[in-house]
């Protein structure tokens, strides 16, 4: 398949292919560039996997779908043409000089690469490569210059600490010569003092370096022990907080756990007496008229077993979902509310849906959960959540399709737990998981029925 330009002549630059991955300096302007012209496109003009970034800003759009762009354009031409479009009403003067295979010298190259990856020029992978060269060159002159000026620093901060210690050399020195001349001073005093008086003055100045010995040893003991002493009652304090903590998360380990298993153990009675229901079953010991062959009234042929059947699109089969014992209805707010009515503020669409889960939740005693994208809001939502439904919110970074997995996640393995989303990621996820996924046109066709 062979690319073309805005003007329907072929592109010379189709056929060449980048041999290595696409330099990072260069990858970010190319985002840029989808991010900037992504606003003049339509939905419809838009890749499947780009039409949920629409309502995006464009910083926050080549935040999050930063690497879904850079994808599109590469394995979609024609994107990639309306992009390019987009990028020559915004830089005529360099994409017209990229066209002519003359780019402006002045132009960062970063710049050029991009356009000329998005464009497909001729030549336009030398450019692109040339600008990852350019780039890794530019990063090594800096961090050479860093090592330069680095190395200068380390330099002074030698020559400093020499000139410092030449100065506490040479204060040193005169000290020790001050009291060489002080100890001469002493020993001509000291042989001039009598005999007994050197010895009583030696003992004297022994017992004293033995008492301060003494002394120091029993600091350092009592400094030692002092020491000993906060170490252990720091670690009985850790020990005691780990205790606690360890105590803490058991109690709430099995507090989750009983929950658990007393809630999957309600389904699995509900279950069976509802299956004894369904399947009228008779009592265990066998009466005489019971082993008479007759036609009794009520019994279920099997043209009513066939009948049972439904589509996968019969809102009817919601019913026989909601029907089950104990069974937990998760909906995908948002994903619903924009299948069924996409021209309401979201304030709106909120507010009808609630609406219509509580009356639903009144009429089959399942319990609803409805969870919302946390990552629409402007601000936080201030609703009294309707009768019988509990309303959720995903929090900042938290998808409200991972929000819907850990809810699925956290029911005991057992219980019906029915998901509405058209999402098929999120369908995918919650079949595996053990959920019955449900399509948001059937929620929205059991509305209307009433």
């Amino acid at each position: 398949m062979v690319e073309t330009t805005t003007g329907g002549e072929p592109d010379d630059g189709a056929a060449e292919v980048l041999d290595r991955p696409l330099p990072d300096g260069v990858r970010r302007r190319v985002v840029q560039i989808v991010s900037d012209g992504f606003g003049g496109l339509t939905v419809a003009e838009l890749p499947v996997q780009l039409r949920q970034y629409a309502r995006f800003a464009p910083n926050r759009r080549a935040k999050f779908a930063g690497n879904a762009m850079a994808a599109a354009l590469e394995t979609d031409p024609l994107f990639r043409q309306r992009i390019a479009e987009k990028l020559r009403e915004a830089q005529s003067e360099l994409t017209g000089a990229l066209d002519s295979g003359s780019p402006p010298p002045a132009a960062d190259p970063l710049d050029v690469a991009a356009a000329a990856y998005v464009l497909r020029p001729p030549g336009w992978v030398k450019l692109v490569t040339a600008a990852g060269e350019e780039a890794l060159r530019a990063d090594a002159e800096r961090a050479d210059e860093e090592t330069r000026a680095e190395l200068d620093r380390l330099r002074e901060e030698l020559a400093e600490a020499r000139g410092q210690t030449r100065t506490e050399t040479e204060r040193l020195r005169t000290e020790l010569e001050s009291a060489k001349k002080e100890a001469e001073s002493l020993h001509r005093k000291l042989r001039g003092a009598l005999s007994d008086v050197k010895r009583g003055e030696a003992a004297l100045r022994k017992l004293r370096g033995e008492m301060e010995a003494v002394r120091g040893e029993g600091q350092a003991h009592v400094s030692a022990a002092e020491s000993e002493s906060r170490r252990l009652k720091a670690r009985l304090s850790e020990v005691e907080a780990t205790l606690e903590a360890t105590r803490r998360a058991a109690r709430e380990g099995r507090s989750v756990e009983d929950m658990r298993v007393r809630l999957l153990l309600d389904t699995v009675l509900d279950a069976a007496q509802g299956l004894r229901r369904e399947l009228a079953l008779p009592p265990v010991s066998v009466r005489p008229a019971e082993t008479v062959d007759a036609v009794e009234p009520g019994r279920m042929t099997p043209k009513d077993i066939a009948a049972r059947a439904l589509s996968e699109n019969d809102p009817a089969i919601l019913d026989q979902l909601l029907a089950l014992p104990q069974a937990h209805l998760v909906v995908d707010g948002y994903n619903v509310t924009k299948t069924g009515y996409p021209q309401m503020p979201l304030e709106k669409q909120r507010l009808r849906l609630l609406g219509q889960l509580s009356q639903l939740a009144a009429q089959t005693g399942a319990e609803v959960t409805c969870v919302f994208d946390g990552a629409e809001l402007a601000a936080p939502v201030l609703l009294a959540p309707p009768r019988g439904v509990r309303v959720l919110f995903s929090k900042p970074g938290v998808t409200a399709d991972e929000l819907i997995r850990q809810l699925v996640r956290a029911e005991p393995p057992g219980r019906p737990v029915i998901v509405v989303s058209t999402d098929r990621e999120v369908a995918d996820g919650v079949a595996k998981a053990g959920a019955r996924p449900v399509a948001s046109a059937v929620l929205l066709k059991r509305f209307s029925r009433g």
